[in-house]
């Protein structure tokens, strides 16, 4: 009779620790500073405790959106730690930009280091190797390979959809404004880039980008494309729309000039799969329109 209550004992034991250990793994959160990292979470239902900076996250990538649950633990650069800290995620995630801030946040929770936009690097793939290191992660494998799939079978619906052959579109210029008089300029190692290369799109930009495949340079280096088709990328800088309206150097682009341009909502440029879906449909939608002269 002892060995039976012992056994029952244990077996109950035994039960109880796998259902703690299946409910831990169900409840265990995320937390980022990282957009990329935190749209790509988001998109394959990864549970997320903690973004960054959410009211710029909505500016500058706008989905997925952030549920209502996951605080915001302030500043990407400077996070609030004491928030981060009353409820401790499973891990913090962070991309190189942020590597400084390890030895801060791993006084809360392990740290895990994800690479985007290496040098040398095709973007394309390693964009999907992102998502797969991230679905591996949080035990969301297969929605992470749905993301994968359905991004590929959206890039090849949209090239082989469009009306015009790629003859018959103009190279595109991709800017996104720093100040009225700036821009960066997106090539090589691009999101951007990697859209147009799935999209069978040509990329006027033809000169060396740095590690995040931008160029920072004058509005004034756009007027060597004089063919080129501007794709301006929001959000705007306070005030620079009102500025340009009055610039006359912005003015006189033969891109601006000819009305040979196009506006963008904001799509992430430092982004992953999701920012590159919502780019895809954008910038394929304002190129159908009738009102861009090629």
């Amino acid at each position: 009779m002892r060995h039976t209550n012992l056994f029952s004992l244990l077996a109950r034991c035994g039960l109880f620790a796998v259902c703690m250990l299946h409910l831990s793994t169900a409840q265990a959160q995320w937390a980022t500073v990282d957009w990329t990292i935190a749209e790509t979470l988001l998109a394959i239902d990864a549970p997320v405790s903690s973004v960054a900076q959410q009211s710029d996250y909505h500016a500058w990538v706008g989905e997925p959106p952030i549920p209502d649950s996951a605080t915001d633990m302030g500043l990407r650069t400077q996070p609030n730690m004491e928030l981060l800290a009353q409820v401790p995620p499973e891990q913090t995630l962070i991309s190189p930009m942020f590597a400084g801030l390890t030895p801060r946040l791993e006084k809360i929770a392990p740290v895990t280091l994800f690479s985007l936009y290496s040098p040398g690097t095709d973007t394309w793939q390693e964009m999907q190797t992102l998502t797969r290191q991230l679905g591996e992660l949080t035990e969301h494998q297969p929605q992470a390979e749905q993301l994968i799939e359905e991004s590929q079978a959206l890039m090849t619906r949209l090239r082989e959809s469009r009306p015009l052959s790629q003859s018959e579109i103009s190279p595109l210029l991709m800017v996104q404004f720093m100040d009225a008089r700036h821009v960066r300029v997106f090539g090589e190692n691009s999101l951007y880039n990697a859209v147009l290369e799935q999209l069978e799109l040509p990329n006027a930009w033809d000169q060396a980008t740095n590690a995040w495949g931008f160029a920072l340079v004058g509005i004034e280096a756009l007027a060597r494309y004089p063919d080129a088709t501007l794709v301006v990328i929001d959000p705007l800088p306070a005030g620079v729309d009102e500025q340009l309206a009055k610039s006359g150097l912005w003015q006189q682009l033969p891109s601006v000039k000819h009305d040979n341009l196009v506006h963008l909502p904001p799509a992430w440029s430092f982004g992953a799969l999701p920012s590159a879906q919502r780019f895809a449909r954008q910038l394929t939608t304002a190129l159908e329109s009738p009102s861009i002269s090629r």
